[in-house]
C-alpha cells in the first residue's frame, strides 16, 4: 500500500509539519497537509463526533471527513495518518473515533496510529531509528523557525519579508534533509539565525503574548481560528513554546514514573537515555540564539521542571500535564505576562493545570494577565476575539 497510496495528514503546525512531511516522502511515503480551515471542517466532524468528546477529535474527523467527501482523493488509494500519545485524556479515543466515522462510508480506507506508546502493534508503518532521528531534526527546525517567524513579524517594516524568509529556509531545510545533511548544529543554526536577522524591523515595544495550552488547540490555526495571525493583526508579538518540549515533557514523564512509583525497566532506563540526547540538542539550539544575542530563546525545560516544581508534582501528567503550569510560570517569570490560555470546552486536564493554576501564579506575579479562551463548535470567533481584545487592553495599558 506504501506505493499505491496517498496519506492525508490533518494539520497542527504547518511549518513542522511541512518539514516532517518531507521526511517521510524522502523514505517513500506519499503524504499530503490538509489545509481546510472553514466551517465546513466543523459542521462535517459534528455529524460524526458528538460535540462532548473533544473539540481537536472532532476537528481532525472533520477535516479527514471533508477531505474525502471533496472528491479530490480516491478512497480506495487513501490512507488516514493520525498521531497520539497515549495518554490518560479522551484523545486516546480519536482512533476508534475516526474508523467508526469511517465504517459505514468509507471502510476501505485505512487509518495509521502514529504512537511511541505501544497504542497498536503491527506491521505496515514502520519507524526506523533513521527515519525517527531525521523526524527530530524536522521538530527542531521547525521549533526554531517559528520562534523566529513570530520574533520578525510583527516588526517587520517590508511586508511580506518575514513569510519569504520562511518559505526559503523550509525549502533548503527540506533540500538538507534529503541530501542527507539533516543533523542541526551550531553552524547551520547561525546560518539561519543571521538570515532572519536581515529582515529589516521596526523598533517599536509590542506587548508579548504568551501562547499556551491543549497542545492541538494551541498549536492549529484551524482550531484555535489563526490565534497567532490575530495577535499580530493586534499590533502584538506571539511567543509559542516549542513542540520539542512536549517531547521532553512526554519522555521526562517516564523517567519519573519510574522515580515516582520505585520501579525499574528498560522502558524507563531507554526514556533516561533519550531525554539526555534531546536535552542536549535543545541546550545546542538555545546557546546558538543567546550567542546572536538578537532574539530571545526559547525556555530550558529544565528551568521549566524547575517552575513547575513551585506549583504542582511532576506526577500530574494527564494531556499536557504540569506543562501547562510549567509554561505559563516561566513565561510570568522572564516578562511575557499576557498569557492566553487556549483549551477545549470541557478539557478536564487543562481546567486542572491551566484555570486551576492561574491563581496562585497571578498571586505570586501580580501584573500577570492570563485569560482562559475555551474553543468548541458553539464557541464564536467574534467572542473568542473580543474576549482577547479585553485582555489586551489591559495589557497595553500596563506598558
Amino acid at each position: 500500500m506504501k506505493n499505491t497510496h496517498k496519506i492525508l495528514v490533518p494539520n497542527m503546525l504547518p511549518i513542522h509539519f511541512n518539514l516532517l512531511i518531507n521526511v517521510f516522502r524522502q523514505y517513500g511515503y506519499d503524504m499530503e497537509l490538509l489545509l481546510s480551515d472553514d466551517r465546513k471542517v466543523v459542521d462535517e466532524g459534528l455529524k460524526h463526533v458528538h460535540n462532548d468528546t473533544c473539540y481537536p477529535a472532532l476537528l481532525v474527523i472533520g477535516q479527514f471527513m471533508d477531505a474525502l467527501g471533496s472528491g479530490k482523493y480516491d478512497p480506495d488509494k487513501t490512507a488516514l495518518l493520525i498521531t497520539q500519545t497515549g495518554g490518560g485524556c479522551r484523545a486516546s479515543n480519536y482512533l476508534h473515533l475516526l474508523r467508526k466515522s469511517l465504517a459505514d462510508t468509507y471502510p476501505n480506507v485505512p487509518v495509521i496510529s502514529l504512537n511511541f506508546s505501544g497504542l497498536e502493534k503491527g506491521d505496515g508503518f514502520e519507524l526506523t531509528i533513521p527515519l525517527i532521528l531525521k523526524l527530530l531534526y524536522g521538530v527542531l527546525y521547525g521549533d526554531l523557525l517559528m520562534l523566529l517567524y513570530n520574533q520578525c513579524l510583527p516588526y517587520e517594516i517590508n511586508a511580506g519579508d518575514t513569510d519569504k524568509k520562511l518559505a526559503q529556509w523550509e525549502e533548503r531545510l527540506a533540500q538538507r534533509i534529503n541530501d542527507g545533511k539533516a543533523r542541526p548544529n551550531k553552524k547551520i543554526y547561525k546560518e539561519i539565525i543571521e538570515d532572519f536577522a536581515s529582515i529589516k524591523r521596526s523598533d517599536e515595544k509590542k506587548p508579548k503574548v504568551g501562547i499556551i495550552g491543549e497542545i492541538y488547540v494551541k498549536y492549529s490555526p484551524l482550531a484555535n481560528n489563526n490565534l497567532e495571525e490575530f495577535l499580530v493583526s493586534e499590533g502584538c508579538e506571539p511567543v509559542m513554546p516549542g513542540l520539542l518540549d512536549f517531547c521532553l515533557y512526554c519522555v521526562n514523564n517516564n523517567v519519573k514514573d519510574g522515580e515516582i512509583y520505585n520501579f525499574r525497566s528498560k522502558w524507563v532506563f531507554g526514556s533516561k537515555i533519550v531525554y539526555k540526547i534531546l536535552y542536549k540538542m535543545h541546550r545546542t539550539m538555545i546557546k546558538a540564539i543567546e550567542e546572536h544575542g538578537e532574539f530571545d530563546p526559547p525556555h530550558d525545560f529544565e528551568f521549566l521542571k524547575g517552575e513547575a516544581d513551585k506549583y504542582i508534582h511532576q506526577g500530574v501528567k494527564m494531556g499536557e500535564g504540569w506543562l501547562i503550569t510549567a509554561e505559563m510560570a516561566a513565561l510570568a517569570q522572564t516578562g511575557v505576562e499576557n498569557i492566553i490560555c487556549t483549551q477545549p470546552f470541557g478539557c478536564l486536564p487543562n481546567h486542572v493545570v491551566a484555570k486551576g493554576m492561574s491563581r496562585v501564579i497571578k498571586d505570586n506575579f501580580p501584573h500577570a494577565n492570563i485569560v482562559a479562551i475555551d474553543y468548541d463548535p458553539g464557541a464564536t470567533k467574534v467572542n473568542q476575539e473580543n474576549r482577547i481584545k479585553l485582555m489586551l487592553a489591559n495589557a497595553i495599558k500596563g506598558e
